[in-house]
């Protein structure tokens, strides 16, 4: 998208129907709020149904929010920015997406809104459900699942910061920067949000020297 096409304020209008319309939209504490139970419960029923032990249930959350970060970059890079000649799935990545880097501002839809992001964590919860049932150690997936989630939140929350406010840190610079400058300058580079490890591993890290 050019940078003329860019508009630091007001939001897109995706749907005409008010009430869907309003289900694009939402607050971060409110996701936050649907997803903490959801982690905790399921935290519980690992050490309860399946006996995990501390070790066990750290070092697999741990993980998952591990995973989460190369999820994120895989998502926004071929998912978020595919780019196709078909009308409908233009559609939707804009719906997804792409209104985001029209109007990215937009607060309320920094967070994926709570009907869609509870169909997509649900459909991603049953996929590696299965996988995990193909270990020899039952329930594994309930302690690995909440670390993902909580992969999620931060970096929405994360996003969410990026866009409303500077960086309170020193460190953080980077990250900020790294953003901006995929949205206002290069969409095909940084799509790390939370982390720009991927970036760096595959390739898609802005030249510092070249873009001042």
């Amino acid at each position: 998208m050019k940078s003329e096409q860019i508009q630091n304020k007001g939001q897109a209008r995706l749907f005409q129907n008010p009430f869907l319309e309003s289900l694009t939209k939402t607050h971060p504490l409110a996701v936050w709020g649907m997803y903490i139970p959801i982690m905790a419960a399921m935290l519980y029923y690992s050490s309860a149904r399946f006996q995990q032990s501390a070790a066990t249930i750290l070092g697999l959350f741990f993980t998952g929010m591990f995973f989460w970060t190369f999820f994120e970059y895989i998502m926004h890079r071929f998912v978020y920015h595919f780019v196709s000649d078909n009308k409908q799935i233009q559609r939707f990545v804009y719906i997804f997406h792409e209104n985001h880097h029209h109007y990215p501002r937009d607060n309320q839809r920094l967070f994926l809104p709570p009907v869609p992001s509870i169909l997509i964590a649900s459909l991603l919860f049953t996929v590696m459900y299965y996988i995990f049932s193909l270990l020899p150690l039952p329930g594994l997936v309930f302690s690995f699942y909440p670390g993902f989630i909580l992969g999620y939140l931060l970096y929405a929350s994360m996003h969410f910061a990026i866009h409303a406010w500077k960086p309170p840190f020193k460190w953080m610079k980077p990250l900020w920067r790294n953003h901006h400058l995929h949205h206002y300058k290069q969409q095909e580079k940084g799509f790390g949000v939370s982390s720009t490890l991927w970036d760096r591993i595959f390739g898609t890290m802005f030249d510092k020297e070249k873009k001042k």
